[in-house]
């Protein structure tokens, strides 16, 4: 079966699903308002300066002020936004700061200041957005980086003389002080197209630099295509049979962008007039609600257990019903093979991100070990996102990193329990009631000539302390000398009490 781009439109609500070989492999949600920010430009105003970090905040426009690292600091860009009769002389010489090599950031950048800047990772949970000033601008065929001077090739075109071909083409055309990187489904491509894309996004970038003079910060130079259209300028190629888009509008979207830059594919794009909805039909549904629970069950009859710390992704792998066939080595074995290629299609799906523990069940042979580590790296070769792997300790466990631009899948279609809060456990009953028990004695200190003690709490602890704690709320009001009145309020959080004297 071959790949196939999946677009349903409901409300503001767009999703976008990749589905290779009949299996959801990814899933891009936009819902409008929380549309993400990467790739987008701004001219930003510096408005804290922070030396011990060496970093910077800065406002851009969003709700919370954006973080800039001096590391990701271009210096050729910090004063593109004003005319060359103002531009400043060139600066001194700075001295360098630390291990980095970078001179100081209280040197590059004040408070006030502004500067042409590029989302590099979307807000995250309490986190502003990462800025960068390398400026790059992803086309069809290229990136262009406008601000390095450096020509790169897509790891995965391994043949030398295209490698070569591509490099020289590139090389020659580009501008002194520019770079690109060429991105792999240049492979096989005639010139004229790379030609085209080049022009393209040097226009781009006299845009963004004619707007970043005009403007006021802060403002929004250039916004990254939506989610639709960047999936397609992304994945799509030769492997990719069909578009299937729900919505009329959507639908032109695309073949408006399909016949400016990849025309070959334009009629691979088709619009869904069914009554059913379009995720209904192509199985994107359920595949959806299987793969997105805590508990993540292998064919074996294994599972994973996911779970998101405030630090890191754990992943914990179980045999659960498997029991194998021959031994002991090569059932833990099979079901660790398994398990690392799910973990992958998970880390791909879920768009899980940042420092990730694998727990894999205990192999005492060392070829063993080595065998699931190699087959994590092959599955790895699959996923976009760039990655780095350690190989399993003897503990069993995986330590890797992934790459996190955006926030999770989970962060969309989830959130926090208002019962628990996020954290999956409350206080037992059983523990609130003697919490009571205590609350009553403290109170009676208080309660001076008062003759008796109220509890408001919910039905199910008020039945627990007329029930098997019936004798110990007896007891507290012989020692204490006061009435005890359990009182039920049906709309009280389960953790929820009050004692009171009346």
């Amino acid at each position: 079966m071959s790949t196939e781009i999946i677009c349903n439109q409901t409300g503001r609500e767009i999703r976008v699903s990749l589905i290779e070989h009949g299996q959801l492999t990814e899933l891009h949600i936009d819902r409008g308002d929380n549309r993400g920010f990467v790739g987008n430009v701004y001219l930003g105003r510096v408005v804290r300066v922070l030396p011990g970090m060496q970093a910077a905040f800065v406002d851009i426009g969003l709700e919370r002020a954006a973080f800039l690292y001096v590391g990701d600091i271009y210096t050729q860009t910090l004063h593109m936004h004003v005319n060359e009769a103002e531009r400043p002389e060139a600066a001194p010489q700075h001295s360098r700061s630390g291990r980095s090599g970078h001179p100081p950031i209280q040197d590059l950048l004040k408070e006030g200041q502004n500067i042409v800047v590029q989302v590099a990772k979307d807000p995250i949970g309490t986190k502003g957005a990462r800025l960068t000033t390398h400026i790059a601008l992803p086309g069809r065929y290229l990136v262009f980086m406008p601000t390095v001077e450096h020509v790169g090739i897509s790891r995965r075109i391994d043949k030398d003389k295209e490698r070569r071909r591509l490099r020289d083409f590139v090389d020659k055309h580009r501008r002194d002080g520019q770079g690109f990187i060429v991105r792999t489904v240049c492979e096989g491509q005639p010139t004229e197209r790379l030609e085209a894309d080049m022009e393209f996004l040097v226009r781009i970038w006299e845009r963004i630099s004619d707007a970043a003079k005009k403007q006021s910060a802060p403002s929004l130079l250039h916004a990254e295509y939506g989610v639709l259209l960047r999936t397609v300028r992304d994945l799509m190629d030769e492997q990719v049979s069909r578009v299937v888009v729900d919505d009329r509008s959507a639908f032109d979207a695309v073949r408006g962008f399909m016949s400016d830059f990849m025309p070959r594919f334009k009629d691979r794009v088709q619009l869904y007039r069914g009554k059913e909805p379009v995720f209904d039909i192509y199985g994107v549904e359920t595949q959806i609600n299987k793969s997105m629970g805590r508990k993540v069950w292998l064919k074996s009859g294994g599972y994973l257990i996911i779970d998101q710390t405030e630090a890191l992704m754990a992943i914990d792998v179980n045999s659960g019903r498997f029991v194998g066939k021959s031994s002991l080595e090569e059932t833990t074995l099979q079901i660790n093979l398994e398990a690392v290629e799910e973990v992958v299609y998970q880390l791909r799906l879920r768009n899980i991100g940042g420092l990730i523990i694998i727990d894999l069940i205990d192999m005492d042979r060392e070829h063993h070990r080595e065998q699931v580590y190699r087959t994590l790296e092959e599955a790895l070769r699959k996923d976009r996102a760039r990655t780095n792997v350690l190989r399993i300790s003897d503990l069993g466990l995986v330590e890797m990193t992934r790459k996190r631009v955006q926030e999770g899948l989970d962060r969309y279609l989830t959130e926090s329990c208002p019962t628990c809060s996020g954290t999956g456990v409350l206080r037992s009953r059983t523990t609130l009631c003697y919490e009571i028990l205590r609350e009553l004695a403290r109170e009676a200190t208080r309660a001076g000539s008062a003759t008796a003690l109220y509890v408001n709490t919910t039905p199910a602890i008020a039945d627990m302390l007329y029930g098997e704690h019936y004798d110990e709320v007896v007891a507290v009001e012989e020692s204490l000398g006061r009435r005890v009145v359990v009182r039920t309020l049906g709309h009280y959080h389960p953790e929820q009490f009050e004692v009171y004297a009346k």
